[in-house]
């Protein structure tokens, strides 16, 4: 009779194994990992878990998680308000933020549109959008589109050009640019990525 884990071991590891990127095998070595920690470790990575989401609100502005409502760069008047980068999720703006280059305001669309999983319009948050275009006084310079390179990021590209050009067509609309990833060769480039970085190219 082939020897079973213990319950409480078998329900960490199928708990660990619903997460996102983490297979059985995983959850499996994360498990036997977290045995071997000492009970404060547990405890507090525990609490950690546990409270995650009472402090974390979605600023009611841009949708960006956060822990204050509006968050702080949407309370930041050193950014310009003016220009709006649409990302699909917290993740993308977090991404651009790193950059120290990005001194706009964000909204974040909750996710990408994908009719055969039922995510349409009005399931984004759309409408948040509208609302910058709608409320800012001196009126938007820019929405930079920054969806991922999809068919799902495309759709939704398209559909926010839409949106925005149906709201005030002197607005410039911008994509941000995709091309080859630094230190990559191009003989191992995929035809798509050669293309795309071809049509985005500028003077040198």
């Amino acid at each position: 009779m082939a020897t079973k884990l213990p319950s409480s071991i078998q329900r960490l590891i199928n708990e660990l194994s619903r997460l996102p990127g983490i297979g059985p095998k995983t959850a499996q070595r994360l498990a036997f990992y977290l045995l071997k920690k000492d009970n404060v470790d547990l405890n507090n990575l525990s609490q950690a878990i546990a409270r995650v989401k009472e402090g974390i609100v979605f600023c009611s502005v841009c949708g960006l998680m956060s822990e204050t409502d509006p968050c702080p760069i949407d309370l930041d008047p050193k950014r310009d308000h003016a220009i709006i980068c649409v990302v699909e999720d917290t993740l993308d703006a977090l991404a651009i933020e790193r950059t120290n280059e990005y001194q706009g305001v964000y909204v974040i669309l909750g996710g990408a549109l994908n009719p055969l999983e039922g995510i349409g319009p009005e399931q984004l948050n759309i409408q948040k959008l509208e609302d910058r275009i709608k409320d800012h006084e001196t009126g938007i310079k820019e929405v930079i589109i920054a969806t991922n390179p999809s068919l799902e990021g495309e759709t939704t590209a398209m559909h926010l050009l839409k949106v925005v050009k149906g709201l005030d067509p002197n607005i410039k609309i911008t994509r941000i640019a995709r091309g080859l990833p630094m230190g990559g060769d191009l003989e191992y480039t995929d035809d798509i990525t050669l293309m795309r970085a071809l049509e985005g190219r500028r003077e040198y």
